[in-house]
């Protein structure tokens, strides 16, 4: 396992200008009490350090900093364990309990291991929960690669 910029700057090299304009993902954040708020448009940005998820409106993002990552086959495999939600100029430490994120950094559709689903190419899935028992996914493509 590696630091988020180690296998991602990797990545940001293999991504550089392949990635579509505008590509989005959709966020869905369950929290203890069973309630679920869905975040459609949401902005994946990646750089050799960071993965960031910015509202479509731009108020709010999730910016996740650290993560231990792993090559698999043509898939990364990252596990965060430092999230900050900024919103309105106010940061708040997330602290996470567990969490999964696949990153498809090839040019073909390929099969996460382990299970059934496919991530298309530039594709993200990610999943975390927080200490607070707030649950939440992301599904989409990469839609800003820094260097």
């Amino acid at each position: 396992m590696r630091n988020f910029g180690g296998l991602l700057a990797a990545l940001i090299v293999l991504l550089a200008g392949t990635l579509p304009a505008r590509a989005t993902g959709v966020v869905h954040i369950q929290q203890k009490d069973g309630s679920v708020k869905t975040y459609a448009g949401v902005n994946i940005a990646l750089d050799p350090s960071s993965m960031r998820l910015t509202t479509s409106d731009g108020v709010g993002t999730l910016y996740i900093g650290k993560a231990a990552c792993t090559a698999i086959g043509q898939l990364l495999k990252c596990e965060p364990y430092d999230a900050t939600y900024i919103a309105h100029d106010v940061s708040t430490h997330i602290e996470l309990i567990d969490g999964t994120a696949w990153l498809n950094p090839s040019k073909k559709t390929q099969s996460i291991p382990g299970s059934n689903r496919k991530l298309a190419p530039l594709g993200v899935t990610m999943t975390m929960r927080s200490k607070a028992g707030t649950t939440v996914t992301l599904s989409g493509t990469a839609d800003v690669v820094g260097k």
